[in-house]
């Protein structure tokens, strides 16, 4: 039920659904004053809903900033990289999709190439409401080991559906392996701090290695405050959807 609570929550909090909604029931309605003030509703929505300054230095505000290596451990025990950045119900099925975000298995794999961590656990089942025709874990361990990395190295966790269960099963396994204790948590800079409070409710305590980020550095130039950014409307839905992810996690007592 959360799950599927959780996708219609993604419906909801989507501006472009918003915009829609305003103009439908602007075209609708029959009273010219409430008509214009629709409009106008809309008008507010496209300007600010556009603009990629607002939006960036809001995400700027919510992304975890990135993590220099000297804060790092010399060389840490796992680095745990969470999924959702794989198109699971794209077919066919004979190959890997990723999406915007990639930088977290990408940042993993540079972790253990560089040395820095000795095993990398992936965690992250499948996204797909209806059909999972195979899980985002074992995508990525797919890509790992294309990219050179030893099945000695590797660790799946592939039954969560959540961020919550993410941090559960993650230390399911980890409980089997106890030599395994200093962790670098590898997912997109705004899931950080979601993925780390779960994570500290189960009683792990990961360095943050944020990845995947949304956000541009900061400009003066006219551009960067002026033109209207599709895109935009876009950082707002992710934005919108983790900052509810965060309350509703919160509520529920899972961080």
């Amino acid at each position: 039920m959360f799950f599927l609570l959780s996708k219609l929550l993604d419906v909801a909090l989507q501006p472009a659904l918003w915009l829609v909604l305003l103009l439908t029931a602007a075209l609708l309605t029959r009273r010219p004053a409430r008509r214009r003030r629709l409009l106008q509703a809309t008008l507010l929505l496209v300007l600010l809903g556009t603009n990629g300054a607002l939006s960036n230095e809001a995400l700027l505000a919510w992304e975890l900033p990135p993590v220099p290596l000297r804060q790092l451990p010399p060389r840490a025990d796992v680095a745990v990289l969470l999924t959702g950045i794989t198109s699971v119900s794209k077919s066919p099925h004979d190959r890997v999709y990723l999406h915007e975000g990639a930088d977290r298995l990408t940042n993993a794999l540079w972790l253990w190439r560089a040395g820095r961590v000795r095993y990398i656990l992936v965690s992250g089942g499948s996204g797909a409401m209806l059909e999972k025709a195979h899980t985002e874990a074992a995508d990525l361990v797919t890509l790992l080991r294309l990219a050179g990395v030893p099945d000695s190295v590797l660790l799946k966790e592939d039954r969560s559906r959540n961020t919550h269960e993410n941090a559960l099963f993650t230390r399911q396994i980890l409980a089997q392996r106890p030599e395994l204790d200093t962790l670098i948590l590898v997912t997109s800079a705004f899931h950080q701090r979601r993925a780390l409070g779960c994570f500290a409710k189960v009683g792990l305590h990961p360095q943050p290695f944020p990845a995947g980020y949304l956000t541009t550095d900061r400009a003066a130039t006219p551009d960067y405050w002026l033109i209207p950014s599709v895109d935009s409307l876009s950082r707002w839905s992710q934005l919108l959807h983790e900052i509810a992810g965060y309350l509703t996690y919160k509520a529920l007592g899972y961080l």
